[in-house]
C-alpha cells in the first residue's frame, strides 16, 4: 500500500515538472540570424534611397533659385537718357543754318552760290549778295561745329556717371540676365558716343568744306570782276612819246 502511494506521488510530481517545462518552452523567442541581416540591409537601402531623394529635391530647389536669379531683370535702365542726349546732338544738325544737309537741296544751293563760272548776265550786285551768303554759310558752319563741340563735351560728363553706374550694376549682377542687360547698356553707351563722334566730325568737316568752297568761289568772282573792269576792247598799249620832235 505504501509503495503504491509513493509511486503515485512520484508520477504526479513528474507530471508537474513536465508541465512546467512545457510552459517555459512555449514562452521562449526564436531568433533567425539570416532573416535579421536581410531585414537590416533592406532598411539601410531604404534609408539611402530616402537620403538620395532628399538630396535631389535640395538640388532641384537650388536650381530653381539659380534660374530665378538668372531671369531677374536689371532694375536699372539708361537707354532713355542715352536717347535724349543723342537727340540733343541730332537737333543741332537739324537746326543748322546755311546749306541743307539733304543731298538734293544741298546740290541746288551749292550750284547757285558756288558756281564754277559766273555767266555774263549776272550782275555785280548779285555777285555781292552771293559772296555775302557764302560768308554767312561759313559762319553758320563754324557756329554749328562749336555748338556740337559744347554739346558733346556736356554729354561726356554725363556719360562718365552713366558708365560708372553701369559698371557697378554689372559687377553686382545677381544673375546672367542682369549681367547681360548691363553689358547691352554699356554697348549702347559706346554706340551713342560713336554716333556723337561721327556727328562732330561731320560738322567740323562741313565747316572746313564751306570755307574752302567760299575761297574757290571768291577766286572765280574776282576773275569775273577783273575781266569786266578791263573790258573786252583793245587794251591800252603804252607807246613812246617824243616831246622835242627828234
Amino acid at each position: 500500500m505504501k509503495i503504491r502511494l509513493r509511486s503515485l506521488s512520484f508520477a504526479i510530481a513528474l507530471a508537474g515538472l513536465l508541465g512546467v517545462a512545457s510552459t517555459a518552452q512555449a514562452q521562449w523567442v526564436v531568433l533567425d540570424p539570416t532573416n535579421l541581416i536581410q531585414n537590416t540591409m533592406t532598411a539601410a537601402r531604404t534609408l539611402e534611397q530616402i537620403n538620395n531623394q532628399i538630396r535631389q529635391l535640395q538640388n532641384q530647389a537650388q536650381s530653381l533659385m539659380n534660374q530665378a536669379r538668372n531671369l531677374a531683370s536689371l532694375p536699372f535702365n539708361v537707354v532713355s537718357q542715352l536717347r535724349t542726349n543723342l537727340a540733343n546732338t541730332q537737333q543741332l544738325i537739324t537746326q543748322a543754318q546755311g546749306l541743307a544737309f539733304q543731298v538734293q537741296s544741298m546740290n541746288q544751293q551749292f550750284a547757285q552760290l558756288y558756281p564754277q563760272q559766273y555767266a555774263a548776265t549776272v550782275s555785280g550786285n548779285q555777285m555781292y549778295q552771293d559772296a555775302h551768303q557764302r560768308w554767312q554759310n561759313t559762319l553758320d558752319g563754324l557756329q554749328t561745329t562749336m555748338q556740337m563741340q559744347a554739346q558733346v563735351s556736356q554729354n561726356i560728363n554725363a556719360d562718365a556717371g552713366v558708365m560708372s553706374d553701369l559698371v557697378g550694376q554689372s559687377q553686382s549682377a545677381t544673375g546672367a540676365l542682369q549681367a547681360m542687360q548691363a553689358t547691352n547698356q554699356l554697348l549702347a553707351l559706346q554706340a551713342k558716343q560713336t554716333s556723337e563722334s561721327q556727328q562732330l566730325q561731320l560738322t567740323q568737316g562741313r565747316a572746313a568744306a564751306l570755307e574752302l568752297a567760299r575761297q574757290a568761289a571768291a577766286v572765280e568772282q574776282g576773275r569775273v570782276i577783273t575781266q569786266r573792269f578791263l573790258g573786252t576792247g583793245t587794251p591800252y598799249t603804252p607807246q613812246s612819246v617824243n616831246f622835242y620832235g627828234n
